[in-house]
């Protein structure tokens, strides 16, 4: 069957590619979940519009997603925390707490969107990546201190 995609999908495509898949797996999983629709002649005419305004949306939340790229590279966040002889934290700085600063300085990024391996448990300063768009990530400095 061939369908039409109304999202991007990893191994299968893009928006509004007409893809040929399996019956069973359109029937049962893209078109009801909303994810494609059955591809024909009206479809195809209405995806290509819609996929130049899409195209469009995506290269302007690229571009403020730069601009806000270029603002964060510049923060450093400071954290105080209580730690031990060998500069290992009671606890740890989570994703959770990276967000809640990056709240008070007024940004509003989502903690899956703060690319940290693991929590940070020592004293020291580090590179924190943050993903602002699919193609824009931008670093920062987090610095923790003994409290």
């Amino acid at each position: 069957m061939k369908v039409i995609l109304k999202e991007d999908m990893e191994n299968l495509g893009n928006f509004g590619d007409a893809v040929k898949v399996a019956d069973g797996y359109a029937r049962n999983y893209l078109i009801p979940r909303g994810l494609a629709v059955e591809a024909s002649e009206g479809s195809l005419k209405q995806f290509e519009s819609q996929k130049e305004a899409r195209t469009k949306k995506i290269s302007k939340q690229k571009g403020d997603a730069e601009m806000l790229a270029g603002e964060i590279s510049l923060l450093q966040l400071d954290f105080q925390r209580k730690a031990g002889e060998d500069d290992k934290l009671f606890g740890s700085v989570t994703s959770m707490d990276i967000e809640s600063a990056l709240g008070g300085k007024g940004y509003r990024i989502d903690r899956k969107n703060i690319l940290l391996p693991e929590p940070i448990k020592t004293l020291g300063v580090f590179t924190v990546s943050v993903r602002l768009h699919p193609e824009v990530k931008a670093e920062f400095k987090v610095s923790v201190g003994k409290e």
